[in-house]
C-alpha cells in the first residue's frame, strides 16, 4: 500500500475548527511534558494531519482519545501551539469518519 501525502486532510481539519499545527517547531517539549508519556502524542499526530496521512491518524486513534486535554503540553510549548484544540479537531474528524 502506498501512502500519499496531500493537503486534503489538513483542509478538512481546518474546516472543523482551529488547527494551527503548522506552527509546531517539532521540538518535542509537548511530548516530554505529557503526563501520559505517550511517545506519538501530540506533535507526531498533528504532523500526520498536516501531511494528509489519514491512515496514520486513524492508526493512532486510541492515542488521540487518550489525551487528557490537561494543557501541560500547551503550557510548555515555545511556539504557542493550541495543542488541545488541535486534538479536539482530530477527535471530531475521527468521529465523523467513523460515522460514515
Amino acid at each position: 500500500m502506498t501512502t500519499l501525502v496531500g493537503p486534503e486532510l489538513a483542509g478538512e481539519l481546518r474546516r472543523l475548527g482551529t488547527f494551527d499545527a503548522e506552527v509546531c517547531m517539532n521540538c518535542g517539549i509537548c511530548t516530554a511534558t505529557c503526563p501520559l508519556g505517550i511517545d506519538v502524542l501530540p506533535r507526531q499526530v498533528m504532523r500526520f494531519g498536516l501531511l494528509g496521512l489519514d491512515d496514520e491518524v486513524r492508526r493512532h486513534e486510541e492515542t488521540v482519545f487518550s489525551c487528557l486535554l490537561c494543557r501541560a503540553c500547551e503550557a510548555s510549548c515555545p511556539a504557542g501551539v493550541h495543542i488541545t484544540g488541535n486534538i479536539r479537531v482530530l477527535r471530531r474528524w475521527l468521529l465523523e469518519k467513523e460515522a460514515v
